[in-house]
């Protein structure tokens, strides 16, 4: 119980770190009022769990450790993540939506666009746990969204506070999905997939 929710919380803060980014030039934007931006954080947000969700319902015609590959997809995404960084950009970054889109859609919108590679996140550690760790899982990130939300709110009246978080929060993303991806191809047993010795020989 306590390692599932060691995981899911390693899991929502890794994935969610840039979130914080988008909530602040929400609540910092007078045009949006705090209960908006909570509701469209949370309709996002939403969407992409209900996603990973599905997505994940490939576990049931295969077996876990070749569902366990799927942890390669937060490693790659952490890789890429490193290279924008290397490079110098972020394509992580979400634009202030324009006047006239309702402002809850227009928030839900840009946490699902902002978040987009969380599914690929997301999906292979549904994909390997059981319906209680799930709950567990979805326990913590409802948990994780209002402690977002909350220190987002917070935050923005303590602009120097978030100077540090801006400055070397991105590089810590990258590094936190490699392992979270190594870790689900572990306990998978996806490794014995990857061992030369245990690919099928022909009879030559």
């Amino acid at each position: 119980m306590l390692s599932t929710i060691g995981v899911a919380a390693t899991l929502f803060a890794a994935s969610n770190i840039d979130d914080i980014f988008v909530l602040l030039g929400f609540f910092g934007h007078r045009k949006f009022h705090a209960h908006q931006v909570v509701i469209g954080q949370c309709l996002g947000f939403a969407v992409l769990v209900a996603v990973s969700l599905v997505a994940s319902l490939v576990s049931l015609v295969l077996a876990p450790a070749y569902v366990g590959l799927l942890g390669f997809l937060p490693i790659l995404i952490g890789l890429k993540k490193l290279y924008d960084l290397w490079r110098g950009g972020d394509d992580d970054e979400a634009s202030t939506p324009k006047p006239g889109l309702g402002n809850i859609f227009a928030v839900a919108a840009v946490t699902v666009a902002n978040g987009s590679d969380n599914i690929g996140i997301y999906t292979p550690v549904f994909a390997t746990s059981t319906k209680a760790e799930i709950g567990v899982t979805l326990a913590v990130f409802a948990t994780g969204v209002a402690v977002w939300l909350i220190f987002a709110h917070w935050l923005v009246n303590h602009p120097a506070l978030g100077a540090p978080i801006r400055r070397y929060g991105h590089w810590l993303v990258p590094f936190a999905l490699i392992a979270i991806g190594a870790f689900i191809i572990y306990d998978a047993g996806s490794l014995a997939l990857l061992q030369v010795s245990s690919w099928p020989t022909t009879g030559i």
